[in-house]
């Protein structure tokens, strides 16, 4: 399978980067393959879960918050807030911000806060989702 160059970058780390032969990746649209020779496109990501495979391994997953991709040329550049591996995840704190969010959301304090809110519950149930997909 022809494969493509991917560097994948959290604000606090380099999460990834070398050859792969596909990628999907979570879009408002929603989930978007990425293969070899992709014509060239940039858009935004949102929490959610990203599946890419490098050459002779499975798939692997991670979850991702917001960010951007970018495609040109066979090459992908893929920029997010955050991102984890499945065994990274600690699901235990993921429950406890989505009950935070939740009481958050219950108060209703302000619009910005319960949208806040909000998203810090999307990327918590996205963990838990990436996490019950752990292969162990």
């Amino acid at each position: 399978m022809d494969t493509f160059h991917v560097t994948i970058l959290a604000a606090d780390k380099r999460f990834y980067e070398g050859p792969c032969e596909s990628l999907v990746v979570p879009t408002s649209d929603g989930q978007s393959g990425i293969l070899a020779h992709h014509k060239n496109v940039i858009a935004a990501l949102t929490p959610g879960t990203l599946q890419y495979r490098v050459p002779g391994r499975e798939n692997q997953i991670a979850a991702v918050s917001r960010g951007f991709i970018k495609v040109e040329d066979n090459t992908v550049l893929i920029l997010v807030d955050t991102i984890e591996r499945p065994e990274e995840i600690d699901a235990i704190r993921a429950q406890r911000e989505i009950d935070e969010a939740q009481e958050i959301m219950l108060q209703k304090k302000s619009i910005q806060s319960y949208h806040s809110a909000q998203a810090r519950m999307a990327r918590a149930i996205n963990r838990l989702r990436v996490k019950a997909h752990q292969v162990d």
